[in-house]
């Protein structure tokens, strides 16, 4: 069974001059429900068709399954989400033996950044970039499904 394994932060520094690269994302959601999503997402000119499951208790570990679609499939399927969407530029930075996928956010989610890495284990050690702030895994407000519904500029303050 696939498993996607990864651990978020806040962002609090400068990271776009360590990218390797870069892309645009926009992602919807045909079923948002706790412990099930279905996102439909296009990066660049692709387009991709996700599933995950529920999140272990301490929400760093659940099922994923992922398959590229024609890009004229995932623009059709986008028609069938739920309300909002996610719009993001998501910048590659090498740490290490890994990969942080840092997300800038736009529209309602606008002054948000956040970084993922995806682990081989949940107890892997990793290289943290000086940019990694406050450690927000397994915290739902900072799931993409949940952005969309409450959206980062509702929040007031942090």
């Amino acid at each position: 069974m696939p498993r996607e394994i990864e651990r978020k932060f806040l962002v609090k520094g400068e990271y776009k001059s360590q990218a390797y690269a870069h892309s645009r994302i926009v992602q919807g959601y045909i079923c948002s429900a706790r412990g099930r999503t279905v996102r439909v997402r296009i990066r660049d000119k692709r387009g991709y068709l996700t599933i995950k499951g529920a999140s272990n208790a301490i929400g760093m570990s659940r099922y994923e399954w992922e398959k590229e679609i024609p890009l004229a499939e995932a623009e059709e399927l986008m028609k069938l989400c739920e309300p909002g969407v996610i719009d993001k530029t998501r910048y590659l930075v090498r740490s290490g033996k890994h990969v942080f996928e840092v997300d800038e956010f736009y529209g309602e989610n606008e002054g948000l950044t956040m970084a993922e890495v995806e682990l081989a284990s949940e107890d892997e050690p990793f290289v943290k970039p000086d940019f990694i702030g406050q450690e927000v895994t397994g915290d739902v407000r900072y799931y993409n499904s949940q952005l969309m519904k409450h959206p980062f500029k509702e929040w007031g303050s942090l």
